[in-house]
């Protein structure tokens, strides 16, 4: 433990911004349950103790997720959906029973012992999706011993200071009960970019770190704690001299950030007039309103398959249209591209038994999947297609990797529109649908691809791990992720000039449009939409209109000429320090 000496760790930046602020440690231990024998005669009273904890807890998660639906979002609560499962888990609810039938003992030990069994068996799969769920079951499992056991309500519930919330994970219970305007940061010893901390923290806008490993080891209550959730640190008993140094990066920051909000009426323009679209990737409905605040001018990602997520059944044609047409309609009159269904990888839906695969990135997924079941792609395609009557909307198929699947989803679309005219049901009978780009052969076939697409939309995230072997989501060759990479910034720009040989506009959707790093080698190689979250776009704004296209392209040109990432990133960086010296604190 950390004995009031400096310290500096680093982890997995979850949600930009500087805080600093007291520590408040969430203690995180397991109960501690002793092996309880029953009498004969006490056996039904317990299985009664058990089941009448498992209804306490449901109306406490109920209570949660009706309030979260409330501040929110009903998306949002949605993410309690997953709780309530464990609760309903008719299989491990059995077991418990017969277990304390069979082996006569207390309830919350028998209880414990059956949940430890289904963490084990969730923490050997190869998923990540799954391995996440891990925190789902843990927290209500917490929830369920708490009443089975008669424990107090933790720190969060009753939190009356502002703190810096510090803990080995913060599951959604624990967000979602917490005073917003109290807590102030989150650290974490575990998580990812999308686990729900990271999710909630960008919700509400705290700046939080994840993944730091021991940061509960060297943490004390009360401890001064710096969160830079813009680069992934957290200090811990800051010298006065480093507290003078992050306060006043935490007020350039923050004026800065005004600075740039002060441009959201301003055209996404370069110096000598080349207008570029500037868009926002959403998940959920809600984020709508922090599209528009951050001065996006439409939607460029719209992920669908979160909508699927978190329940126990599809959703209907009439579920999705309500919500795209929805979102069309609140983001009038921009335009929304919507992701037809991006299931696989590590996003998986239970309830379609969709088999456990070696190497699930490269598996059946995505457009694959759609194809395969075209009565769950043409649902969603007739739900998108109905919502293009209330707003200006434009789709787009992911991971195509050739003309085939390319021209199989066309003939699906067209088939689907024309079922809609002959029940007289309208829609934008010229609604562009375009492709994503994030499989190497679709890079390199984008010349052959573009004569069948309205648009390209380049993911990178998957584009870059295909390209350079590398799973994003390993830690141990975290070090190759390179989006800099010589090979990918190619591939980049073929995508981008057949497309444009073929008259079609292309854009990019994944995270490398958001990293201002590579903002003006993107915008050289002719790049004509940024889509990022919304969070990042004021500054890509700055940077476009702060430069002209020719200065862009020189930048492009003598990038792509130079021999590894790290070159081109070291590059980057000081061409756009020259640039726009203001960015500094965010590049360095």
């Amino acid at each position: 433990m950390n004995r009031g000496k400096e310290l500096i760790l680093r982890g997995i930046p979850a949600a930009p911004g500087i805080v600093i602020g007291k520590a408040l440690l969430l203690d995180r231990e397991q109960y501690v349950i002793p092996k309880r024998s029953l009498k004969d005669d006490q056996v039904t009273g317990e299985i009664k103790h058990f089941k009448d904890a498992l209804i306490q807890t449901k109306q406490e998660v109920m209570e949660i997720k009706k309030r979260i639906s409330e501040e929110l979002s009903a998306e949002h609560g949605q993410i309690f959906s997953a709780h309530l499962l464990v609760i309903e888990d008719s299989m491990l609810i059995e077991e418990v029973i017969s277990k304390i039938k069979r082996d006569k003992l207390s309830a919350e030990y028998v209880f414990q012992d059956v949940l430890k069994k289904y963490i084990k068996v969730f923490s050997e799969m190869d998923d990540e999706y799954l391995k996440e769920r891990i925190s789902d079951i843990n927290d209500i499992g917490k929830r369920i011993l708490k009443n089975l056991i008669g424990a107090r309500e933790d720190a969060l519930s009753t939190l009356k200071d502002k703190a810096v919330v510090i803990s080995y994970d913060l599951s959604p219970s624990d967000t979602a009960t917490m005073h917003k305007k109290n807590v102030i940061g989150f650290a974490t010893d575990i998580g990812s970019r999308t686990s729900h901390t990271a999710i909630m923290a960008k919700s509400l806008e705290i700046p939080a770190v994840v993944g730091l490993e021991t940061v509960t080891k060297e943490v004390q209550n009360g401890d001064t704690v710096i969160v830079d959730g813009t680069h992934g640190m957290v200090v811990l008993n800051p010298t006065p001299a480093t507290l003078k140094h992050y306060e006043s990066s935490r007020k350039k920051l923050v004026a800065f950030g005004k600075s740039l909000l002060d441009m959201k009426g301003l055209p996404c323009e370069t110096l000598d007039g080349r207008k570029i679209a500037l868009m926002a990737n959403i998940e959920l409905q809600e984020d709508v309103a922090s599209v528009i605040a951050h001065g996006a001018e439409g939607i460029g990602l719209y992920r669908t398959e979160y909508f699927y997520m978190n329940r126990k059944d599809l959703p209907t044609e009439e579920e999705q249209f309500k919500e795209y047409s929805m979102v069309a309609k609140k983001i009038r009159p921009y335009t929304v591209v919507i992701r037809t269904l991006d299931l696989g990888g590590d996003k998986f839906l239970s309830q379609l038994e969709i088999p456990q695969e070696m190497n699930p990135f490269m598996g059946w997924r995505a457009i694959r999947f759609c194809l395969a079941r075209p009565d769950i792609f043409k649902t969603q395609l007739r739900a998108i297609l109905r919502a293009s009557a209330f707003g200006k909307l434009k789709m787009m198929y992911p991971m195509i990797s050739g003309i085939e699947e390319l021209k199989q989803a066309n003939i699906i679309f067209e088939e689907t529109k024309k079922d809609l005219r002959r029940e007289g049901i309208s829609f934008d009978e010229n609604m562009e649908v375009g492709a994503m780009i994030e499989v190497p052969s679709a890079a390199l076939t984008a010349d052959i691809l573009a004569r069948e697409a309205d648009f390209f939309s380049i993911g990178t995230n998957d584009l870059i791990q295909y390209s350079l072997a590398v799973d994003r989501v390993n830690e141990k060759i975290a070090y190759l992720y390179e989006p800099a990479h010589p090979a990918v910034l190619l591939l980049i720009k073929n995508v981008i000039e057949a497309g444009h040989r073929a008259g079609i506009w292309v854009g990019m959707c994944g995270e490398m449009s958001g990293d201002i790093v590579m903002t003006l080698i993107l915008l050289g190689l002719g790049l004509d939409e940024f889509s990022t979250s919304p969070i990042a776009i004021p500054e890509i704004k700055r940077i476009i209109r702060s430069v002209n296209m020719e200065e862009a392209k020189e930048v492009a040109q003598q990038a792509i000429t130079l021999s590894t990432g790290k070159e081109i990133e070291k590059f980057a960086r000081r061409k756009l320090k020259e640039i726009i010296p203001d960015l500094a604190i965010e590049i360095e």
